[in-house]
């Protein structure tokens, strides 16, 4: 994943012409392009969805369930917050493996 200062890749998608028109009206008022607005309202996006309580724990479940990676969940709520959920993660990881032992042990 590359990083805001780093790499930039292409990406084309399809949005309705009235938001285009937006982008571009509100581009002209603040003498950029097209794609500064939309990377601006991206990034404040972003940073929003970050604080997002709900969208942590899905962004959580989706590393505990190994769908994302440590580096794409830090990427989207930092290091400190993506550090933690290791931990629990990991501690999680040694609960069910303890408790798996003890059922086993038991029958």
């Amino acid at each position: 994943m590359s990083s805001g200062s780093g790499e930039k890749q292409r990406v084309q998608f399809r949005a309705p012409e009235s938001v285009v028109q937006q982008a571009d009206t509100l581009a002209t008022v603040l003498e950029t392009d097209r794609t500064s607005v939309i990377l601006s309202a991206l990034r404040e996006y972003l940073r929003d969805a970050s604080h997002d309580d709900d969208l942590k724990q899905e962004l959580a479940d989706a590393y505990y369930g190994d769908d994302i990676t440590f580096e794409e969940l830090r990427a989207v709520v930092g290091h400190e917050e993506a550090a933690n959920f290791r931990v629990l993660k990991t501690q999680l990881d040694e609960e069910f493996i303890d408790a798996t032992a003890e059922e086993l042990a038991d029958s």
